[in-house]
């Protein structure tokens, strides 16, 4: 039925060859980190470190790394989760096959929270500063809790039934925390914590929060499933852990969960808020310290055999693509039914997750019309951008399913030919400016500000997409190194942008008042207009313009990351003889968009030089990493 417990997880996965023990003193500053990174790229096993240095604690790394592993880890409880979304989809099918549904009753029952009085985290309480302090990059402002479930209640209606379970970003230390009594909170955009948080300012009281950290290995995912707004995670969670999640419930405090390996309960305080960051995150770049929530810290709980699980986020991909793999595993069917007519939705990992959104809808309207103009897909469009999470998108691109049965969203190189040889840039762009973006995309024009593009596209094909450049292209000043990244898409170096780097108590604002001048748009209006009728480049629908074109040319990864992080639609695409009519842009030439790293934008994280040396020493024949990486 599950693992209860991560140190019962932990023991099946040594026994099974899955995980391996490291009694090698490592440094949970930084080398723990290169050490995960190094480990998810080599599909390598979970670690356990049993004497991490200055930590009190064993500290395991790369448990969620590798497919495999996540369908071991859960192998008990994936298919029931897949029967029950089945039965949401279609209770019907309960009644045509009752041969395969037949537990799914008592498997709903799981999905219940269990109330208890004690439990084993309450074993020991412990100072903030004696939980292991990783920190995974050299720029980020101190360590963080990085698997973290932070559980929050309704303040209007307290208890489990309404709670809330995300994983949001927590700092133990650094910037102007008070030691051992604060740690930072930050939370985005369409987070469940938010209404919570709203609902107890508006009663003027503070909101209690617990972060539990270990415990099932189904926590953390479940923390960062896309549920309904109402539907608890952690009922969600006792489903996929395959027992009901027994949460310690006390009188005017949140349960706490009574089986985690660790629990930091504390307090926001109305209008409490200090910096918090700066942070390397799933972008790949580092999110810049400004005001969050600050928690004030009450008790720090840890069981007896207590383990720090740790994952490190990036550049994508990392560990935490496998949280996508598995959230599309669990909830894609189910996305025909929130969302009618659309048939596949992918949160692309390259690009950053929320910067690209592809999907396949249908076009049912006038359905004996013959027609190529985009319809319903605009209305798919509209509700996808109305979903959650997924309206934090900039770029969605959709298409018909008409138009290429069995192609799915997922399928991203036959994805992107199949619209670009039909899309008709003239038509099927359709700009939302002035709106809220991700919290961690820095491309925009202010903190969660920034604009969006829709990108639609039907019928038949309206060109055969170039898949080599002809010699001696002549670009204008500045411009040069054309390369095919894809088929009808190149990418062309651009005049370099020069960084300006950022004064200790420079504002925000005065930072993104760089992007609202935006003088290196005037590179690109220039690139335009040399494209005439004529020009090689003519032919190509999309032009990428990037810092390194063989580095954007190299992969399909790269070319995901640098075009949809780096860009702002409204300000960032232009295009070859473009017009306004009646307020719609369009171009009849290439589409272009200007990709290159500009001064508002965040700086991308690297690695240090001087870790990844003393890693390699590890690594080295006889070393404490042999073998392993």
């Amino acid at each position: 039925m599950g693992f209860r417990t991560l140190r019962a997880c932990v023991n099946a996965l040594r026994e099974e060859g899955e995980l391996v023990e490291i009694d090698h003193p490592v440094d949970p500053h930084l080398e723990i980190a290169e050490i995960q990174r190094r480990l998810f790229r080599a599909g390598g096993p979970a670690v356990l470190f049993t004497n991490p240095k200055a930590a009190g604690f064993p500290v395991l790394v790369n448990l969620y790394g590798t497919q495999r592993r996540i369908e071991r880890i859960f192998a008990d409880s994936l298919d029931r989760v897949k029967r029950l979304v089945e039965l949401k989809i279609d209770p019907a099918e309960a009644l045509k096959k009752p041969w395969r549904y037949w537990r799914s009753p008592y498997d709903a029952l799981s999905m219940l929270p269990r109330h208890v009085r004690s439990g084993p985290v309450l074993a020991r309480e412990i100072l903030l500063s004696r939980l292991p302090q990783v920190t995974s990059w050299p720029g980020d402002g101190g360590p963080f809790v990085t698997l973290p479930a932070v559980y929050t209640e309704d303040p209007n209606h307290p208890g489990t039934k309404h709670s809330n379970l995300g994983m949001y970003r927590v700092q133990l230390a650094g910037n102007a925390y008070e030691h051992d009594r604060e740690v930072g909170l930050h939370y985005q955009l369409h987070r469940g914590i938010g209404v919570h948080h709203a609902a107890a300012l508006a009663r003027g009281e503070p909101l209690k929060v617990a972060i539990f950290v270990g415990g099932a290995p189904a926590l953390a995912p479940s923390a960062v499933m896309p549920l309904p707004e109402g539907l608890s995670e952690l009922t969600f969670a006792g489903v996929l852990a395959g027992h009901r999640i027994p949460m310690i419930t006390r009188k005017n405090r949140p349960a706490i969960y009574a089986e985690a390996d660790f629990v930091i309960e504390g307090t926001v305080h109305p209008g409490a808020t200090k910096p918090e960051g700066p942070f390397g995150d799933h972008l790949g770049y580092y999110a810049r310290r400004h005001d969050f929530p600050v928690m004030q810290v009450d008790h720090v709980w840890h069981r007896a055999d207590a383990i720090w699980p740790v994952t490190v986020v990036g550049r994508p991909p990392q560990e935490d693509t496998l949280f996508g793999w598995l959230v599309h595993e669990l909830t894609g069917p189910v996305i025909p039914t929130v969302l009618p007519g659309v048939k596949s939705v992918h949160a692309v990992d390259a690009s950053g997750v929320h910067p690209l959104l592809l999907a396949v809808g249908s076009e049912r309207y006038l359905p004996w019309k013959p027609a190529t103009r985009p319809a319903e897909l605009l209305t798919q469009a509209s509700a996808i951008l109305g979903q959650g999470q997924l309206s934090l998108a900039k770029y969605l691109f959709i298409i018909a399913a008409g138009d290429a049965p069995g192609l799915d969203a997922h399928d991203i190189r036959p994805f992107l030919a199949h619209l670009l040889e039909r899309v008709d840039w003239r038509r099927d762009c359709h700009f939302q400016t002035e709106t809220m973006i991700d919290t961690l995309d820095y491309s925009g024009s202010g903190l969660n500000a920034g604009s969006k593009l829709v990108v639609a596209a039907r019928g038949p094909a309206i060109r055969s997409l170039p898949r080599e450049l002809p010699g001696g292209i002549t670009l204008p000043d500045g411009f040069g190194n054309p390369r095919v990244c894809l088929p009808g898409v190149v990418a062309i170096s651009g005049p370099r942008i020069e960084p300006r780097p950022r004064l200790e108590a420079e504002s925000d604002a005065a930072i993104w008042a760089l992007a609202a001048t935006a003088p290196w748009a005037d590179d690109i209006e220039r690139l335009c207009r040399s494209v005439g009728p004529e020009h090689p480049l003519r032919a190509w629908p999309l032009i990428v313009i990037v810092d390194d074109s063989d580095f954007a040319a190299a992969s399909l990864e790269n070319l995901l990351w640098l075009t949809f992080t780096r860009s702002n639609p409204a300000a960032d695409v232009h295009g070859v003889d473009a017009a306004v009519h009646q307020k719609h842009w369009g171009c009849r030439g290439p589409l272009v968009i200007d990709a290159r790293l500009k001064p508002h934008h965040a700086p991308p994280v690297e690695e240090d030089s001087a870790v990844s040396a003393q890693v390699d020493a590890l690594c080295q024949r006889g070393g404490p990493l042999a073998g392993l990486l």
